[in-house]
């Protein structure tokens, strides 16, 4: 079977929903057989490549906070990710363009290396490295032993634009609004970064055939801000 999971690196509910993903389907019996296909979502497409302002001042402009109320939110959000078992680090990331990361996601998966994935996570939110960076990206597809020429002619190209712009024309056509967002065997859509046994029992379902489609409503992020309550 097949999960599709449409997210960003620079969601902090992704990182939580991915991790709580991996817990769910350490618990399933087979679950080492189970396909997970990462899928592009920008939360904002027109970020800069250059950092342009920190975390918690961005957020307090978006969300119409003090920088304290900010800076607890995000302290909050990072207070989950730590539940998690991640070294969350949201409030010193260093927010940039995703689109290159989400570009050399797909290399990784077309050569079998899914393990970029939770390496760009950590990248962003425990290192707080910039994701539009060069060498940061050819450092971690170094790390998951990509090609360094291969690598070299995706970063310096528009190779995997177009399959991004497919995940996000398909998110659309499904009418997907926020991420992380799972589809588990095209059957059960899940949204959000739903508890680790919401997934597991989604997965159970699909693996027993007994049930239609059904959408859950968990913490997302989209491209006009995070929503935080179920």
């Amino acid at each position: 079977m097949k999960i599709e999971v449409w997210s960003d690196y620079a969601c902090p509910f992704c990182y939580i929903g991915e991790k709580r993903l991996e817990k769910a389907i350490a618990e399933i019996p087979g679950g080492d057989k189970i396909e997970i296909e990462f899928k592009s979502f920008e939360l904002d497409p027109t970020a800069d490549k250059k950092v342009v302002s920190s975390t918690i001042d961005r957020f307090a402009a978006k969300y119409g906070m003090t920088y304290d109320e900010a800076a607890q939110r995000v302290e909050q959000i990072s207070l989950m990710g730590r539940r998690e078992g991640i070294d969350f680090k949201y409030a010193t990331t260093q927010y940039t363009n995703t689109f290159d990361a989400l570009r050399l996601t797909k290399l990784a998966q077309e050569r079998g290396h899914n393990e970029i994935i939770s390496k760009l996570f950590d990248a962003y939110f425990t290192k707080n490295l910039e994701l539009s960076n060069f060498d940061v990206l050819k450092k971690i597809a170094a790390d998951c032993d990509l090609d360094a020429a291969e690598v070299d002619a995706v970063l310096s190209s528009d190779k995997y634009a177009a399959e991004v712009r497919a995940d996000e024309h398909e998110a659309a056509m499904l009418g997907i609004h926020g991420v992380p967002y799972f589809v588990v065997g095209r059957k059960y859509a899940l949204s959000g970064a739903q508890p680790v046994e919401v997934i597991k029992q989604a997965i159970e379902d699909y693996l027993a055939e007994n049930s239609d489609l059904d959408e859950l409503n968990g913490m997302t992020c989209g491209p006009n801000g995070c929503r935080f309550e179920g």
